[in-house]
Protein backbone atom coordinates (compact mmCIF):
# COMPACT_ATOMS: atom_id res chain seq x y z
CA UNK A 1 0.00 0.00 0.00
CA UNK A 2 1.44 3.46 -0.88
CA UNK A 3 0.93 6.10 1.56
CA UNK A 4 0.30 9.78 -0.22
CA UNK A 5 0.63 12.92 1.88
CA UNK A 6 -2.03 15.11 1.71
CA UNK A 7 -0.46 18.69 1.13
CA UNK A 8 -3.45 21.30 1.09
CA UNK A 9 -1.34 23.92 -0.65
CA UNK A 10 -0.19 22.06 -3.67
CA UNK A 11 -4.16 22.14 -4.41
CA UNK A 12 -3.92 25.91 -4.17
CA UNK A 13 -0.95 26.24 -6.42
CA UNK A 14 -2.68 24.48 -9.26
CA UNK A 15 -6.07 26.56 -9.07
CA UNK A 16 -3.62 29.51 -9.65
CA UNK A 17 -1.57 27.72 -12.46
CA UNK A 18 -5.09 26.95 -14.05
CA UNK A 19 -6.55 30.66 -13.95
CA UNK A 20 -3.09 32.01 -15.12
CA UNK A 21 -3.45 29.45 -18.12
CA UNK A 22 -6.56 30.12 -18.26
CA UNK A 23 -6.82 34.41 -18.68
CA UNK A 24 -3.32 34.03 -20.83
CA UNK A 25 -5.13 32.05 -23.64
CA UNK A 26 -8.20 34.28 -23.05
CA UNK A 27 -5.87 37.07 -23.94
CA UNK A 28 -4.26 35.18 -26.64
CA UNK A 29 -7.40 34.66 -28.39
CA UNK A 30 -9.37 37.59 -28.70
CA UNK A 31 -6.77 40.77 -27.62
CA UNK A 32 -3.72 39.89 -29.02
CA UNK A 33 -3.18 42.45 -31.92
CA UNK A 34 0.02 40.61 -32.97
CA UNK A 35 -1.66 37.43 -33.25
CA UNK A 36 -5.49 38.77 -34.57
CA UNK A 37 -4.36 41.05 -36.92
CA UNK A 38 -1.49 42.44 -38.96
CA UNK A 39 -0.07 42.87 -41.88
CA UNK A 40 0.03 40.73 -44.60
CA UNK A 41 3.69 40.85 -46.09
CA UNK A 42 4.62 38.01 -48.49
CA UNK A 43 8.25 36.49 -48.27
CA UNK A 44 10.04 37.33 -51.51
CA UNK A 45 13.43 35.78 -52.71
CA UNK A 46 15.37 38.11 -55.22
CA UNK A 47 18.24 36.64 -57.56
CA UNK A 48 20.28 38.38 -59.89
CA UNK A 49 22.73 36.63 -62.70
CA UNK A 50 24.22 38.53 -65.47
CA UNK A 51 21.64 38.19 -67.89
CA UNK A 52 18.01 38.76 -65.55
CA UNK A 53 16.88 39.59 -61.79
CA UNK A 54 14.44 36.76 -60.64
CA UNK A 55 11.88 37.41 -57.79
CA UNK A 56 9.89 34.79 -56.65
CA UNK A 57 6.93 35.28 -53.93
CA UNK A 58 5.33 33.47 -51.52
CA UNK A 59 1.14 33.80 -51.87
CA UNK A 60 -0.70 30.99 -50.87
CA UNK A 61 -4.39 31.16 -50.79
CA UNK A 62 -4.31 34.03 -53.28
CA UNK A 63 -5.64 33.87 -56.64
CA UNK A 64 -3.90 35.60 -59.50
CA UNK A 65 -6.47 37.13 -60.75
CA UNK A 66 -5.55 39.63 -56.98
CA UNK A 67 -2.53 40.10 -57.83
CA UNK A 68 -1.17 43.34 -59.26
CA UNK A 69 2.56 44.01 -60.33
CA UNK A 70 4.15 47.24 -62.11
CA UNK A 71 7.17 48.21 -63.00
CA UNK A 72 7.72 52.06 -62.75
CA UNK A 73 10.94 54.53 -61.71
CA UNK A 74 12.97 51.80 -61.89
CA UNK A 75 11.16 49.68 -59.00
CA UNK A 76 8.90 47.09 -59.04
CA UNK A 77 5.60 46.80 -57.12
CA UNK A 78 3.68 43.60 -56.11
CA UNK A 79 0.31 44.35 -54.78
CA UNK A 80 -2.74 42.24 -54.13
CA UNK A 81 -5.56 40.72 -51.76
CA UNK A 82 -6.06 37.69 -49.92
CA UNK A 83 -9.32 37.27 -49.62
CA UNK A 84 -11.40 35.26 -46.77
CA UNK A 85 -12.32 32.00 -47.80
CA UNK A 86 -15.68 32.04 -46.39
CA UNK A 87 -17.97 33.46 -43.59
CA UNK A 88 -19.67 31.88 -41.50
CA UNK A 89 -20.46 33.04 -38.46
CA UNK A 90 -21.24 29.66 -36.79
CA UNK A 91 -18.24 28.50 -36.73
CA UNK A 92 -16.21 29.30 -32.59
CA UNK A 93 -12.80 29.98 -33.73
CA UNK A 94 -10.31 28.77 -30.86
CA UNK A 95 -7.00 30.82 -32.65
CA UNK A 96 -6.83 32.52 -35.96
CA UNK A 97 -3.38 32.79 -37.04
CA UNK A 98 -4.01 33.35 -41.25
CA UNK A 99 -3.64 36.79 -42.61
CA UNK A 100 -6.01 38.42 -44.38
CA UNK A 101 -6.04 41.55 -46.50
CA UNK A 102 -4.56 43.34 -48.80
CA UNK A 103 -0.52 43.49 -49.46
CA UNK A 104 2.09 45.75 -51.27
CA UNK A 105 5.83 45.13 -51.81
CA UNK A 106 8.04 47.30 -53.82
CA UNK A 107 11.27 46.45 -55.07
CA UNK A 108 14.36 49.00 -56.76
CA UNK A 109 15.99 47.55 -59.18
CA UNK A 110 19.60 48.94 -59.66
CA UNK A 111 19.91 49.04 -63.34
CA UNK A 112 18.29 49.00 -66.48
CA UNK A 113 15.32 46.61 -67.43
CA UNK A 114 13.72 45.67 -70.66
CA UNK A 115 10.19 45.81 -69.66
CA UNK A 116 8.86 44.79 -72.66
CA UNK A 117 10.61 41.73 -72.38
CA UNK A 118 8.91 41.15 -67.90
CA UNK A 119 7.72 38.01 -67.86
CA UNK A 120 5.38 36.93 -64.56
CA UNK A 121 4.97 33.12 -64.16
CA UNK A 122 1.84 32.12 -61.20
CA UNK A 123 1.59 28.57 -60.10
CA UNK A 124 0.34 26.30 -56.94
CA UNK A 125 0.86 30.05 -54.87
CA UNK A 126 4.35 31.25 -55.86
CA UNK A 127 4.56 34.32 -58.31
CA UNK A 128 8.07 34.28 -60.20
CA UNK A 129 9.00 37.50 -62.05
CA UNK A 130 12.06 37.34 -64.59
CA UNK A 131 12.92 41.32 -64.63
CA UNK A 132 15.82 40.89 -68.37
CA UNK A 133 18.88 43.53 -68.02
CA UNK A 134 19.27 45.73 -70.78
CA UNK A 135 22.55 45.18 -73.20
CA UNK A 136 23.96 48.28 -71.31
CA UNK A 137 23.37 46.66 -68.10
CA UNK A 138 25.27 43.63 -68.74
CA UNK A 139 28.67 43.25 -67.68
CA UNK A 140 30.99 43.48 -70.32
CA UNK A 141 34.66 41.34 -71.02
CA UNK A 142 37.41 43.56 -72.14
CA UNK A 143 40.72 42.57 -73.03
CA UNK A 144 43.86 43.47 -71.42
CA UNK A 145 46.68 43.92 -73.52
CA UNK A 146 49.89 43.31 -72.02
CA UNK A 147 52.47 45.06 -74.09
Amino acid sequence: MTLVKFNPTRDLFNIRDNFDYMVQDLFNKRFDVSESMGELTPAVNIEENENEYLISAELPGVKKSDVKITFEDGALSISGEKKVEKEDNKDNFHRIERRYGAFSRRFAIPSSIMIDKIDATFKEGVLNIVLPKAEEAKPKQIEVKVK
